[in-house]
This record gives structure tokens, C-alpha cells and sequence, in this order.
């Protein structure tokens, strides 16, 4: 049998899910978003780690022609079908406009009104893990670019005006830390009416920027298409006019070319922002801003600490990032400018962010979508009951069995470990693919070894660390 890069991930796959079953169970609570775990965390720890170590000692010593299969991509043609996105981009501005009248008339209640419980758990959780998965459907769900080619076809096609030069994707790069600000600190993000009146006002502004600018304003200015541009180029599916293009999940990753720099640092933001969202949650960060974890003020209490405590995430990883990077390069005496390799190494964080994603989000969905299914069957809270549920009861009995809840924990630690090795492979096919010599290669990517390696034992910290507030 010929070895190649195939072999080596299943080898891998096979390991991390050995060695994570062996773990033992995870009797645990729910607590927001996450588990506070009741045994030690040590032998977890310890077991994720190992198979973040040991994939860094795999990458190392495979010969480079093993890495190259993982770029090879098969094209499966699919037929053409004019003016779908058209389609698929009003229907998404019409749902944008219903949420936007559920909120404002629906339900006070956050766990009761479809606004929230959409945006949050079908859009924020559901739908960027589905982007993951299956590539860029943001570019047919969108609901700015179908609305905006049928008012210029009403205006008659008028001149569209250029951005200005030099911006790049800084502006989408800050709507995003922006974004991440609201969702941390404002003391009621799943509020209704706040949330519905805030994400039409977005659509608005973003629709008349498209209209004025064209596409070039989503692929610079938008938030959300710049960052499920991101998390579309994980998936293993590429959508393409000829049909799809299908590879190992981060083919497009390791084998794209080099980005622009404002383009190429939004996974980072994005890393941070989930890394510290997991953070404030912490008895560890309460203790640190002089909250009792078990005498939690509420959220308006700690808006300034969050603001500050988030971009001090943000900063703390641009530093530990770039400083690896730097200490790589320097290490391997290339010629390699900095910025170029930033721009082409932070795309590599990527599947240690929606690792992350998923671990973080995965307890609070399996409650909240019960909530939606509910909310969807009676959307005004009116005795309505159009899905047939009858008496519909949400459960969170699964939190209490040994069973459910180590299936549950073992899939957020699976996530994580995974995230870090895909990471490590894809760092390390980029290297080979820019360094001229191997050795160069393997040097450059120590000290970001290093620092994914600790990235994995905070993560798997952070998964089991106690949470209040």
C-alpha cells in the first residue's frame, strides 16, 4: 500500500478519537453556554494535547511529497441556473423584513420571539458551522445582493462610485469587532425589539453602500461576508460557476494564494473574539474584575470591563501570533517579508476558531433550538400551533445524564483537538509551499507549534472551567 497525505490524516483522525474515548465521562452541569465540569480535567487535558504533540512530531518528520495530495481537488459539474442567487438573496431580505415585525410586535420574551432565537441560534450557530461544512452559501442567502441588482435594473443601471483606495477590508475588520462588542457587552443583546430595529438598520445602511459601490462594499465593508468568506474556505466544498470543487476540508486554505493583509487578520479577530467569549464567562475573570460569580450584578455592571477585556484578547493574540511568526522567520533566515507572511499564515487559525465556535455553542443550542422549534410553531405567542407540536416541553435532561453529557463534552473537546490539528497540518503545508528549502519549513514552524500546542490546553481549560454570571 503507497503512503500519502490521506494516510496520515486517517491516522490521525484515528488517534484523537482513540485516545479521546479513553478520557473516561464527564459528569457535568449546564452553565450559559458551556459545562462546568464536576471530575478533574486532567486526563482530558492531557489526552488533547498529546494529539496536538503528536501531529506537530507527525508533520515534522513525513517527507514533503505526502503533503501534496491535500491540495488535489475533483470538479463534479453541475448545471447552470441563471438568476437563482437573485432569487434565494430577496427571499433572505424578506425574511431580514418578518424578523424585523416579529420583533418589534412578537414577544417580549427572548426564548419566546423568532428575532433572537434566529439571528443567535439558526444564523449565529447553525449557519456558520453549516458555511463550514458545505462552502460559501452566504454568496445565494445574502440579502443585499438580489435586492440591489433589481433596483439598479429599476434605476437603469446608474454609474456606481469607487471606494476609496487603501481601505481594503479594514472597515469589515472593525464592523466585526464591533459586532463581537455587542454581542459581549451590551447588557441585552437578544432583546427583540433592540436586536430587530438594529439588524434592519444594518441592512439598510449595507443595502445603500451596495446600490452606490456594487459587490465591491460586501467583499470590503460587510462583516458577515467577509467572515463566512472565511469559514467557507474550511469547507472540503467549493462552489464554482463550472460546478463544485471538492477537496480535503482547508484545501482552499493551504493552497490559496497570498490574501490581502486587513483580509487575511479577520480569522484572528475572529479566534480572539470566541476565545474571550469563553473567558468572561469564567469564575477566573469575574474573580479578576471584582465580581462575585455567585452574586452576579448582570451584564450593565461589567459593560466597560467586557469592552476592555475584549480588546485585550484581540491584542494579546495579534501579539502571541505575530511574535511566533516573526521568531519562525527568523529562525528559518528567510527573506520573507513579515506582513507577507502574516497575510499568508493567519488563515491557518481558522479551524482552531470554528473548533471553538462549535464547543462553545454546542450546550446552548441543543436548548435554545427547542425554544425555536416552539417559537416557529407559535410565532406571536397566541395559543397558535402550526407545526402540530401539541404540548411542546423544553427539556434540559440530557445535562443530567452521564451518557448524553460525556457524548456532548467529548464532541466540544473532539472539536477543539481537531481544530488545533487541521491548523498545525495546514501551517505546515503553507511553509512548504513558500520556504524553498524544507528544513526552512520545519524551523519557521516551531514557535507557532509552541503556541498552538498551549492554544490547546487553554482551550480544553476553558471548556471545563467553572462559569458564573
Amino acid at each position: 500500500m503507497r503512503w500519502d497525505f490521506r494516510y496520515c490524516l486517517y491516522i490521525v483522525g484515528l488517534v484523537t478519537s482513540a485516545l479521546l474515548s479513553m478520557s473516561g465521562a464527564a459528569l457535568a452541569h449546564a452553565a450559559d453556554q458551556a459545562f462546568t465540569l464536576l471530575l478533574p480535567t486532567g486526563v482530558y487535558t492531557a489526552v488533547g494535547v498529546i494529539c496536538v504533540v503528536a501531529t506537530v512530531v507527525l508533520v515534522t518528520v513525513l517527507p514533503e511529497r505526502w503533503m501534496t495530495g491535500f491540495t488535489a481537488t475533483c470538479l463534479h459539474r453541475l448545471p447552470r441556473v441563471r438568476g437563482f442567487s437573485t432569487v434565494t438573496s430577496c427571499l433572505s431580505a424578506g425574511l431580514v423584513l418578518m424578523l424585523f415585525v416579529l420583533g418589534q410586535i412578537g414577544p417580549r420574551d427572548p426564548l419566546a420571539n423568532l428575532a433572537p432565537l434566529f439571528v443567535w441560534t439558526l444564523f449565529w450557530t447553525v449557519f456558520v458551522v453549516a458555511t463550514g461544512i458545505f462552502g460559501s452559501l452566504w454568496h445565494w442567502l445574502n440579502p443585499w445582493s438580489g435586492p440591489c441588482r433589481l433596483i439598479r435594473a429599476l434605476l437603469d443601471e446608474p454609474p456606481r462610485l469607487k471606494p476609496a483606495n487603501g481601505l481594503g477590508c479594514w472597515p469589515a475588520a472593525l464592523l466585526f469587532a464591533a459586532f463581537a462588542g455587542f454581542l459581549l457587552a451590551d447588557p441585552a443583546p437578544a432583546d427583540p425589539a433592540r436586536l430587530s430595529g438594529l439588524m434592519l438598520t444594518y441592512w439598510l445602511v449595507t443595502l445603500l453602500g451596495t446600490v452606490l459601490f456594487g459587490p465591491v462594499w460586501l467583499r470590503r465593508c460587510e462583516f458577515l461576508y467577509v467572515t463566512l468568506f472565511h469559514f467557507a474556505r474550511l469547507s472540503p466544498i467549493r462552489w464554482t460557476r463550472a460546478g463544485l470543487r471538492l477537496g480535503w476540508p482547508g484545501w482552499q486554505i493551504a493552497g490559496s494564494r497570498r490574501l490581502p493583509l486587513s483580509l487575511a487578520v479577520v480569522p484572528l479577530l475572529v479566534l480572539a473574539a470566541g476565545s474571550f467569549d469563553g473567558v468572561n464567562e469564567t469564575f477566573w475573570w469575574l474573580d479578576k474584575i471584582g465580581i462575585n460569580p455567585l452574586m452576579f450584578p448582570g451584564r450593565s455592571a461589567v459593560v466597560v470591563p467586557t469592552v476592555l477585556g475584549l480588546a485585550g484578547a484581540i491584542a494579546i493574540l495579534l501579539t502571541a501570533f505575530g511574535l511566533s511568526l516573526w521568531i519562525g522567520l527568523r529562525l528559518a533566515g528567510d527573506s520573507l517579508s513579515f506582513a507577507d507572511a502574516l497575510a499568508l499564515f493567519a488563515p491557518t487559525v481558522l479551524p482552531i476558531a470554528f473548533g471553538y465556535h462549535i464547543a462553545h455553542y454546542l450546550p446552548g443550542f441543543l436548548v435554545e433550538i427547542q425554544y425555536t422549534v416552539a417559537a416557529l410553531s407559535d410565532p406571536l405567542s397566541r395559543g397558535a400551533d402550526i407545526l402540530g407540536l401539541g404540548e411542546f416541553f423544553v427539556t434540559t435532561g440530557f445535562f443530567y445524564n452521564q451518557t448524553t453529557v460525556r457524548v456532548i463534552w467529548l464532541t466540544q473537546g473532539g472539536a477543539v483537538v481537531v481544530g488545533h490539528v487541521l491548523a498545525i497540518l495546514l501551517s505546515h503545508i503553507v511553509a512548504i509551499r513558500v520556504f524553498e528549502r524544507p528544513g526552512q519549513a520545519v524551523i519557521s514552524q516551531i514557535p507557532i507549534s509552541v503556541f498552538m500546542v498551549f492554544y490547546t490546553l487553554f482551550g480544553l481549560w476553558l471548556l471545563a472551567a467553572p462559569r458564573g454570571g
